[in-house]
């Protein structure tokens, strides 16, 4: 008998303890393995986890032997006000680097959800003012419109050479121990890109590649962590890699860090945190932020070399409105010849400013946390 309640109260606790692993204290959603994922809704917006984002990174060809590389990002941030009701903003990154040249241009936007930005819950179609991104159901096709101030023009359409990935097990890509330390991580790891580049008053017809990410979690740094290394790395001979490495406060490398190989056939093969390597080749110092980025990586794993050499150095995203200035950078990827054999992208955060003083739950951005005060105010 005794027994029989023990094991009654160890599954009660068991129960609760799941239970309360579904939502964070403030009652957004935590990833669940086990998800069943379904399209297009799965495309669009979830508003009850607390951050999302639609991310585009590409390198683009002109037809006069230009070379760009760009990045667009539509995020979705949620957060209650003090009567405890949600509110959704939007903010979006833009960023055009013309390789030949060197010159980078990059704008940073903030709306409140509403008639200036929005994001579907049925399927993509995510836009943030003049900025859109959406899917066309019938012909399976991506379409993205951007601008970047008064210097460039992006119009762009994807075609998906490359089926879609769920990175992570069983539906959850684990970025800490915790619980919520975690998101549901969907990415079309190469899509055909076509369109035109517009800088200044020259606008260039283009062909490409692409990458999308789509995720949405309601928490990415567990303790300890202070920021992240993360790379997708495309590959002449069809393959794709994604790797993130999530960096610990003592310098270290967080056991939830992970690299998956794509291959041909668009199977994913992931890595643990130990059967891979991200070594440091050189760092440049930003004269905007006086952030030290290491932005020259080598990454080996099994009998692969790979180094990632940055087009330029300044691909410094400013952080004009959330005040983290982070490194978004288009690469070459080299092998241990030296010969170049792929395209990535390279992203390094929070190497200026604190991710959780920002966009922690406690509190919000600047920007953020004014445009809710006179949201509350208009209400009054």
């Amino acid at each position: 008998m005794i027994m029989a309640q023990r094991f009654i109260i160890t599954l009660w606790l068991l129960a609760g303890i799941a239970w309360a692993q579904t939502t964070t204290n403030d009652g957004f959603a935590i990833p669940q393995a086990g998800k069943t994922f379904e399209f297009p809704r799965d495309h669009g917006s979830h508003p009850e986890f607390r951050t999302e984002w639609w991310y585009l990174t590409g390198h683009l060809d002109g037809d006069q032997g230009q070379r760009f590389g760009f990045q667009v990002t539509f995020f979705r941030q949620a957060r209650r006000d003090e009567s405890g009701a949600v509110q959704q903003f939007h903010l979006a990154h833009a960023a055009l680097l013309d390789a030949v040249s060197g010159t980078f241009r990059h704008e940073e936007r903030l709306n409140r959800e509403g008639w200036d930005a929005s994001a579907s819950l049925t399927t993509l179609d995510v836009r943030n003012s003049n900025w859109s991104l959406r899917l066309d159901e019938k012909t399976n096709r991506l379409y993205m419109a951007a601008t970047i101030k008064a210097e460039a023009v992006l119009k762009l359409e994807f075609d998906i050479a490359k089926p879609l990935v769920v990175f992570g097990k069983d539906g959850v890509s684990r970025k800490g121990s915790s619980a919520n330390a975690a998101s549901h991580y969907l990415t079309f790891p190469r899509l055909r890109a076509a369109g035109s580049v517009k800088t200044g008053s020259v606008e260039h017809r283009v062909t490409g590649e692409a990458w999308m990410d789509h995720e949405f979690s309601s928490s990415q740094l567990d303790e300890g962590q202070v920021g992240w290394d993360w790379a997708a790395i495309q590959l002449r001979d069809g393959r794709e890699i994604m790797v993130y490495r999530m960096r610990r406060v003592d310098g270290g490398t967080d056991a939830a860090s992970t690299l998956t190989m794509v291959g041909l056939d668009g199977a994913p093969r992931a890595l643990a945190h130990d059967a891979f390597s991200w070594k440091s080749l050189g760092t440049w110092r930003s004269p905007h932020s006086q952030a030290e980025y290491p932005n020259h990586v080598r990454i080996a794993f099994e009998s692969v070399t790979l180094e990632l050499k940055p087009l330029a150095k300044d691909q410094e995203q400013g952080g004009s409105i959330t005040g983290l200035p982070y490194w978004e950078g288009a690469c070459d990827v080299l092998d241990a010849q030296g010969t170049v054999v792929g395209r990535a992208f390279l992203e390094l955060a929070v190497y200026a400013g604190d991710l959780k003083q920002h966009l922690g739950p406690a509190s919000l951005p600047g920007p953020i946390r004014a445009e809710s005060d006179r949201h509350r105010e208009l209400r009054k």
